[in-house]
């Protein structure tokens, strides 16, 4: 099978890579900036705002399957629209569609959010992230949509270099005691996503971490992990910040852990494991 990683130099996308790659998938991938360091893969400078260079990508690799790992963040025109793009763009040549959402489509007003929870985003990011699953309904009915919460892994990942620049005293800033999501490792993230898209699966799924923790208690576990002094990580509330965005949103991913072999490990699992 031909898999065509959308983002592969990212974080997420670097992970996806190397476990397509050594599945044996012939596997292209794209980049904004750079491309990734695979050699066994086929890279491609992609910009998803030009509907052009999307469509001729995937003439291109004629691909089986696209995968869609990127993130623009709140830029609209990548974030909302890019991925609608791709959408349409896969339907039209045929291929299998999963596309990675987020746990920001929440407003964090009840709590737990199944599969069947309606977006009510309260950010721009969650905004657009929302405003791509709408779109990609639409254009692709058969594609996946994957939410899924904060990813860990090294210091590649945004989270642990955080934790990493605040205890080292580098880097201004608290680390939320009442900021409470479903941390999940890269590395099963990516495995979930890969055995999603070879079976016939449809809609939208969670792959969130089995644990609800704080970002401070995230914090605390991943110092414990690298050999951090954790004392010297800053607490506070979120509540008593000018920050805006959700406050307790926990993905339940129980449905779609049923019918995945990977395990979704929760966060107090895999940092005390060391991973």
């Amino acid at each position: 099978m031909t898999i065509l990683i959308i983002g592969g130099s990212g974080f997420l996308g670097t992970e996806l890579v190397r476990q397509a790659v050594a599945a044996g998938h012939a596997t292209a991938a794209t980049y904004t900036t750079r491309p990734g360091s695979t050699p066994e893969v086929t890279w491609h400078a992609l910009d998803l705002r030009e509907p052009e260079h999307v469509e001729a990508v995937l003439a291109e690799v004629a691909p089986r399957l696209v995968l869609n790992s990127t993130s623009g963040k709140s830029d609209w025109a990548v974030t909302a629209e890019g991925p609608v793009r791709l959408a349409m763009a896969a339907a039209k040549y045929g291929c299998r569609l999963v596309h990675v959402s987020s746990d920001a489509v929440f407003s964090g007003a009840r709590v737990h959010y199944d599969e069947s929870c309606l977006p009510d985003p309260v950010t721009p990011y969650g905004a657009a992230k929302a405003a791509a699953e709408t779109g990609i309904h639409l254009a692709h009915p058969d594609a996946v949509i994957a939410r899924t919460s904060l990813i860990i892994g090294d210091r590649q990942s945004v989270h642990v270099l955080a934790v990493h620049e605040l205890a080292a005293g580098t880097r201004n800033g608290v680390l939320f005691t009442d900021d409470i999501r479903c941390p999940v490792h890269v590395a099963d993230l990516a495995a979930a996503l890969l055995e999603l898209a070879s079976g016939e699966a449809t809609g939208v799924h969670h792959l969130a971490g089995a644990h609800a923790v704080s970002r401070h208690e995230l914090g605390t576990l991943i110092a414990r992990r690298d050999g951090l002094d954790a004392s010297r990580l800053p607490a506070g509330l979120r509540a008593n910040s000018a920050l805006p965005g959700a406050l307790d949103v926990r993905l339940d991913s129980r449905a779609t852990q049923h019918k995945l072999h990977t395990t979704l490990r929760g966060a107090r699992q895999f940092l005390a494991m060391g991973g």
